[in-house]
């Protein structure tokens, strides 16, 4: 194998936008690819190609042949974990066309590699890459239910329905060992507190037991994401997610455990997964589920480039059109952020995959009532040393 040195050079532009090189593939709206991506030994399992500097870095870094031989393969990319020690750990925010005000991200970054996660521009503010840095080189919250129980203990919390997984999966790989989740859970639980989450994973149904008793109350709800039926679509965009079959095997197990149970159908891509709308929703019905939601692919900050990317090395031949289709949804661009519609898109594509969505949901059964959970059970945590009251 050649061995490779590593160069230093202003970026380009803010979002590292790769140059055109002697071993580079460049396609028409400039995105080169080739001498960047690593060796996909290296990098089996993993969603994306390349692992350019974030964009916030006054370097980037470039592989540099330098026509030695370097002895023997280098080992695949192994997941390294940080703990760290966060002060908070419930996020707020005012955005209007999301459904929840409060969340809590259990771990930075997920190992479950997709491609195509919104989440992945986030590492940047830690220095990292948001492509194979984000999936590789993780963060985990130690001491998160300690922080959730201070924070709903504090004067004049007010109990809204908490979002678990809305950034990234609490229930990646490794919360098999670190099990911030669970913990997590058991302080909601305690204090009847509402939660709500959202994963592809199978290791939901772990918690079965706590999310059952939950749901009984009128406290939880999951959402399983299901993109495609199709086994190797998922493992070439969702590398370490659950499988197909076992995403919905978990929507039937939840449901058949009393918890109300949604699939999303998220992200949509055009000409990549938007043929098994319907067929996602039957299969995701049949289940148990009896919500149902979709958001459209969204293509922000360093996404576009590992998009592209993961087309060409995949489906090359859909590349142009899938780029067509999206920007079809986006005004002309790429992405567009504008509020109430950033989810869905706009235009007759967009509106075509809307009207298919309802028709299927419609006739399907979906979405006839959708959980409200309570909050008038919330039971502040006592903090240590608190007095108990007479009565």
């Amino acid at each position: 194998m050649l061995n490779r040195q590593t160069s230093l050079r202003a970026p380009a532009d803010r979002l590292g936008k790769p140059r055109p090189g002697p071993n580079n593939v460049v396609i028409g709206d400039g995105l080169a690819f080739g001498s960047d991506a690593l060796d996909p030994a290296r990098r089996r399992g993993r969603g994306t190609a390349t692992n350019r500097t974030g964009r916030f870095e006054p370097l980037t870094r470039e592989a540099v042949d330098d026509g030695w031989e370097s002895g023997g393969d280098l080992p695949p990319l192994k997941t390294e974990v940080t703990v760290e020690k966060p002060k908070t750990v419930i996020t707020r925010n005012e955005s209007p066309d999301i459904s929840f005000d409060r969340s809590i991200n259990p771990y930075r970054g997920c190992e479950h590699g997709c491609v195509y996660c919104f989440a992945r521009p986030t590492h940047a503010f830690m220095g990292l890459s948001p492509g194979l840095d984000f999936e590789t080189k993780l963060f985990a919250k130690a001491g998160a239910a300690q922080l959730l129980e201070r924070e709903l203990a504090a004067p004049g919390y007010s109990p809204k329905t908490i979002a678990i997984g809305t950034n990234t999966d609490p229930y990646q790989p490794i919360e098999r060992e670190h099990r911030i989740m669970r913990s997590l859970l058991e302080v909601l639980e305690k204090a009847n507190h509402p939660v709500g989450i959202v994963t592809k994973s199978a290791l939901v149904t772990r918690d079965i037991d706590i999310l059952s008793r939950m749901a009984a109350k009128g406290l939880a709800k999951v959402a399983l994401s299901v993109t495609t039926l199709d086994p190797k679509l998922a493992r070439e965009m969702e590398p370490r997610a659950a499988a197909p079959h076992r995403r919905l095997e978990a929507i039937r197990q939840l449901s058949a455990a009393g918890i109300p149970t949604s699939v999303m159908v998220a992200p949509i891509i055009p000409a990549v997964n938007d043929p098994e709308i319907e067929r996602i929703l039957e299969a995701a019905y049949e289940a148990g589920a009896r919500e149902a939601g979709y958001v459209m692919l969204r293509l922000p900050l360093e996404i576009r480039d590992l998009v592209r990317e993961w087309l060409l090395e995949h489906h090359p031949g859909k590349l142009r059109h899938v780029l067509s289709l999206v920007r079809s949804t986006r005004g002309g661009k790429d992405y567009d952020a504008k509020w109430g519609e950033r989810m869905t898109g706009d235009g007759p594509f967009a509106w075509l995959i809307g009207r298919r969505f309802e028709i299927a949901s419609e006739r399907l059964g979906f979405n006839k009532r959708r959980a409200k959970l309570r909050t008038d059970l919330f039971t502040p945590p006592r903090a240590a040393g608190e007095q108990l009251t007479l009565f």
